[in-house]
C-alpha cells in the first residue's frame, strides 16, 4: 500500500469509526449472532491475491458488526466501563503509523520518556506519593493489563522474599500469596505462572457487609502459615473489586504487611482512577504509607482505550532484579551507562507498543478538568440510580455503592433461595436479550444480584432513565400472578 493508497483508505476508515461513534445508539448492545456463524460467514481458505481495501470494509460492515458487543454503546452497563474516546483513538493510530517497538531506550528514546512522563502525571493527578515517580528510587510503567500488572508484582514480591533466588531458583521454598474471595482470579492464574501454584494462595475472610478484606483473619492466616514453615511473599488489597468496587482496607493491611516484611500490592484496576477527583482521593488511604507497587486501569474508566494499566512501584530494584536479562544482542552503550530506563525490565514480554501516546493524547485533550468531569458525572448517574431503587419497594440496592457501581436484587413475593435467584437471572435475560442495555450479575451473601456499572463515554442521564424504566417494566410483567 502506497502513502497515497494509505492516505485515501485512512480517510474512510478514520470517516467509518466516526459513522460508528456517532449512530452506536441504533445498534443492539449486545451481538445477536449465534456460536460459529461468523466463521460460517468467512472464506475458509485465504485470498490467493490481493483485494480492493472497500472490500474488507463491506465485509467488516457485513459479517463482522453483527458479531459486535458494542462496548461503547451507551446502554453497555454490564461489566465496568472500556472507555474509548476520539483523542485515544487517534492515539493509537499514531502509535500504529510509527511502528515503534520499545524495548529499549535506544530503540526510539522518545517512547521511553514519553512514558517517563505520563506515568509521573498521572501519578501526580491521582495524588500518589512522590516516591512511586520514576525520577524517584521507584516508577511506573505502561503494562497491558492489571493481570500482568499483578503478575509482575507478584514476581518482584518473590525475588524481595526469597533474598533474590527466586528469579534463578524458582519456588524453592513454601512461598504463599493471600488474597480475598473478592480478588481478581487473576492473582491466582499469576500463582501458577510463577509456579507457586493455586495451593499456596490463600483467601482471607471478608466483612460479610462491605465484602472487604478482613485484616484480623489476615493476620491469623500469617501466624498459622509461618508456624507451618511457609515464607508470606504477598498480600493484595482492592481498590474497587470486580464483583460489588468493595474497598478492602489498605491502611489496616499495609500496617501488618510492614511489622513482617510482607509486599503489599494494591489492584485499583476500577477505582484507583477515580482518586483524579480530590473528593474521591480516600479511595487511595494507605496507599502511600504502605503500598509497595500499585496499578489502575485508564482503559476502563479514563476514557483512554484499551490496553493501558500502570504499574507503579515504591522501590524498583526488586522489579528489575526479577525481570532483567541482558543477552549480548540487547547491549549498548546506553544501558550500560546505567542513565536510561529499559522497559523491558518492567514486564514479562520484550517488546513493547508506544502505549504512552494515547495516554498523552487523552490528558493534553482533556485536561485534569476533563477527566474529573467525566469520573464525576459517572459516580452522579450511578448515585441516581441507585436512590430510585432504594425508593422503589420492588428491589433492594446493595450498600455502599460510592462509585459508578450499583448492585442491587429485585423482591419477588412468595420466592426464596434458588427461585428468587432463578427468577433474578431470568430478569437479567430478559434484559439483555431487547437490546437497549446489557447488564451483568454477581452474587453476595450466596444471592444473585445485579450489577449496572456506569461510566461510558456516550451514556447520559436519559439512557440511565430509560434502563430503570425497563428493569422495572420487566419486573413488574414478571412478578404479576399466573405469569
Amino acid at each position: 500500500m502506497s502513502p497515497e493508497e494509505f492516505r485515501r483508505h485512512g480517510k474512510q476508515v478514520i470517516d467509518w469509526i466516526a459513522d460508528y461513534l456517532a449512530g452506536i445508539e441504533s445498534y443492539p448492545v449486545m451481538s445477536q449472532v449465534k456460536p460459529g456463524e461468523i466463521r460460517r460467514a468467512l472464506p475458509p481458505e485465504p485470498p490467493e491475491h490481493g483485494e480492493p481495501f472497500e472490500d474488507v470494509l463491506a465485509d467488516l460492515d457485513r459479517v463482522l458488526l453483527p458479531g459486535i458487543t458494542h462496548w461503547q454503546h451507551p446502554g453497555f452497563f454490564a461489566y465496568y466501563p472500556s472507555n474509548a474516546s476520539g483523542p485515544a483513538i487517534l492515539g493509537d493510530l499514531l502509535s500504529s503509523g510509527l511502528g515503534v517497538q520499545g524495548m529499549l531506550w535506544v530503540t526510539s528514546p522518545a517512547c521511553t520518556e514519553l512514558e517517563t512522563v505520563v506515568v509521573d502525571w498521572l501519578a501526580g493527578l491521582l495524588g500518589l506519593p512522590d516516591h512511586f515517580r520514576t525520577d524517584a528510587r521507584g516508577g511506573g510503567v505502561i503494562q497491558d493489563s492489571a493481570s500482568s500488572a499483578c503478575l509482575v508484582a507478584l514476581l518482584a514480591a518473590l525475588h524481595r522474599a526469597g533474598g533474590g533466588r527466586f528469579a534463578t531458583h524458582g519456588a524453592d521454598r513454601p512461598y504463599t500469596l493471600y488474597v480475598s474471595s473478592q480478588t481478581h482470579s487473576s492473582l491466582e492464574k499469576a500463582a501458577r505462572i510463577t509456579g507457586l501454584g493455586s495451593a499456596r494462595v490463600r483467601v482471607v475472610d471478608v466483612d460479610p457487609r462491605t465484602l472487604a478484606m478482613d485484616p484480623g483473619h489476615l493476620r491469623a492466616l500469617l501466624d498459622q502459615d509461618v508456624a507451618a514453615g511457609a515464607v508470606p511473599a504477598m498480600v493484595c488489597a482492592t481498590v474497587g473489586t470486580t464483583s460489588t468496587a468493595a474497598i478492602d482496607p489498605v491502611a489496616a493491611l499495609g500496617e501488618i504487611c510492614r511489622e513482617r516484611g510482607i509486599w503489599l500490592h494494591v489492584d485499583a484496576a476500577y477505582a484507583g482512577v477515580a482518586a483524579i477527583c480530590p473528593e474521591f482521593r480516600w479511595v487511595n488511604d494507605g496507599v502511600a504509607d504502605h503500598a509497595d507497587s500499585y496499578s489502575t486501569n485508564p482503559h476502563k474508566w479514563l476514557l483512554t482505550n484499551f490496553d493501558c494499566t500502570v504499574l507503579w512501584t515504591a522501590d524498583r530494584a526488586p522489579l528489575l532484579g526479577a525481570l532483567s536479562i541482558l543477552p549480548e544482542f540487547l547491549i549498548n552503550a546506553a544501558t550500560s551507562s546505567g542513565s536510561v530506563i529499559d522497559y523491558r525490565d518492567w514486564q514479562v514480554s520484550l517488546g513493547r507498543r508506544f502505549r504512552a501516546l494515547k495516554l498523552w493524547s487523552v490528558i493534553r485533550w482533556y485536561g485534569a478538568e476533563g477527566l474529573r468531569a467525566h469520573i464525576r458525572k459517572g459516580v452522579g448517574l450511578a448515585q441516581d440510580l441507585a436512590s430510585w431503587i432504594a425508593a422503589d419497594p420492588g428491589f433492594e440496592v446493595h450498600e455502599p455503592h460510592p462509585l459508578g457501581l450499583v448492585c442491587f436484587r429485585p423482591r419477588w413475593p412468595g420466592l426464596t433461595g434458588a427461585a428468587a435467584d432463578q427468577a433474578t437471572t431470568r430478569l437479567m435475560e430478559l434484559l439483555n436479550a431487547g437490546g437497549e442495555l446489557y447488564m451483568t450479575h454477581t452474587r453476595i451473601d450466596g444471592r444473585v444480584v445485579l450489577r449496572m456499572a456506569i461510566g461510558g463515554v456516550a451514556t447520559e442521564r436519559r439512557h440511565v432513565e430509560q434502563a430503570w424504566e425497563r428493569i422495572r417494566r420487566e419486573h413488574a410483567a414478571l412478578s404479576a400472578p399466573g405469569h
